[in-house]
């Protein structure tokens, strides 16, 4: 990866795109540090607390720490990332969405201008109900006012609208995709604070003998979840595909043989998102009903929600049963993120259109089914792993009694698919500029 940076730095066209995005990364972290009138950034930290499962962690974690400092861009990238959901799960239950999506270059930038809009429409509306829980803690809003709050919720949209516009320009003059660039940097910029506060949790008090462990321990555990990430975000089934030969006037075409490659964690980090989505929303409704304090009695509901928000309840079993409920939503939506983004029915008939057959199997509804129970199996193991990664840090932090853990396994994924992704692209653009035809 070092090597392959070192030699697009060579390259001018290269060291202007990679200058231009480090610019406009930079631009948004000054953006992550201007706050935003008539509200108090310490009041927004003590709602956090310290490592918090609820939605407003996850916040925080994916700006870069923007939202508890309540900065202009608290609210990140996540209205769009909703609007992209929401446009993409459309397009498979609406015609004329769908007939865009076909439509090529053309079709995709209206799919786009929809998803910008929508996402800005969504910005105002949960800038709107983050004013309404700010409001109820009483402390976090200095001036509440009808004023304060289109300047609040009006400056929240304005800071979505900008890093949007900062993704697209990334993606058009930049590397990489600008809305996962933008993500990766929040996510990064938050490894120093978590790592100082892993520091003065174990290592504040004194260098000791079970401290060292314990930083042994993290880094050991951090390399080799590194290592397993990026082994199965790259494993494929190759399924093998043979063209019959056609004779069309006096020529012959196919014949030849290709596959396709089947990925095993083929829904990338969405079904962590949306399992962790799901698994935040007790801690979140607790924090809006009780002004942001977590509830101390031991009571059954307290318990209950303990199982659903891992840290919530102090009781080891409460993370046991958080880990397995959550495990078992991983699963769920790999296979419904699955059934949306592959079609084995339309894959099989584009086979039989084009001549093609999978050696042993009968064209049509047989490879269909073959195509389906190998993707099925492929769901499974991808599921496997993708709980691994996101039940990982909970594991950790159980074991080592850590509060602080802010580096979760959504993160960790993000980190790894943009990097990957970036790399992948600075090797594709150096294979172009250092092609030489067969005309030179």
């Amino acid at each position: 990866m070092l090597q392959t940076l070192r030699n697009a730095w060579k390259i001018p066209d290269l060291r202007r795109r990679i200058l231009f995005t480090l610019m406009m990364l930079i631009v948004f972290r000054f953006g992550a540090h201007i706050p935003v009138p008539f509200l108090s950034s310490e009041a927004m930290q003590a709602f956090l607390g310290n490592g918090g499962t609820d939605l407003f962690s996850l916040f925080d974690v994916f700006t870069g720490g923007a939202f508890s400092n309540a900065t202009v861009m608290a609210m990140g990238v996540s209205p769009y990332i909703n609007a992209s959901i929401i446009v993409q799960l459309l397009t498979v239950a609406i015609p004329s969405l769908e007939r865009l999506a076909k439509e090529g270059l053309e079709g995709r930038k209206k799919i786009n201008k929809i998803t910008r809009y929508l996402g800005i429409a969504l910005a105002f509306i949960q800038g709107a109900g983050l004013y309404v829980t700010l409001y109820n803690m009483g402390s976090a809003i200095t001036d509440p006012s009808v004023l304060t709050f289109f300047v609040i919720v009006l400056t929240f949209t304005a800071g979505t609208a900008f890093i949007i516009w900062l993704g697209e320009l990334i993606t058009e003059k930049g590397l990489g995709n600008g809305v996962s660039m933008i993500i990766f940097a929040g996510i990064v910029s938050r490894i120093p604070t978590a790592a100082y506060n892993l520091y003065n949790q174990k290592l504040g008090s004194g260098i000791t003998a079970g401290g060292l462990i314990f930083v042994a321990a993290v880094v050991i555990v951090a390399v080799a979840a590194i290592t397993f990430v990026v082994f199965f975000s790259d494993a494929e089934r190759r399924i093998p595909v043979q063209y019959a030969k056609r004779v069309v006037g006096r020529k012959m075409y196919g014949g030849q043989s290709t596959n396709i490659p089947i990925k095993v964690a083929a829904g990338g980090v969405m079904p962590i998102i949306f399992a962790s989505s799901i698994m935040a929303f007790p801690a979140t409704i607790v924090r809006l009903l009780s002004g942001g304090n977590m509830p101390q009695s031991p009571s059954l509901g307290y318990y209950i929600l303990g199982c659903l928000s891992a840290g919530f309840a102090s009781e080891w079993w409460t993370s046991v049963v958080y880990a397995v409920i959550y495990a078992l939503l991983i699963l769920f939506f790999t296979y419904f993120y699955s059934s949306i983004q592959f079609n084995p029915v339309e894959l099989a008939n584009n086979m039989k259109k084009s001549g093609g057959y999978i050696p042993g199997i009968r064209p049509g509804k047989p490879t269909s089914e073959y195509i389906h129970k190998i993707s099925s199996r492929l769901n499974l193991v991808g599921a496997f792993f993708l709980a691994v990664v996101a039940i990982l840090p909970v594991v950790v932090g159980a074991v080592f009694n850590i509060t602080s853990l802010q580096i979760g396994g959504t993160s960790l994924l993000i980190m790894e698919g943009v990097a990957l992704e970036t790399v992948r692209q600075i090797e594709s653009q150096m294979t172009m500029r250092h092609y030489k035809g067969f005309l030179e």
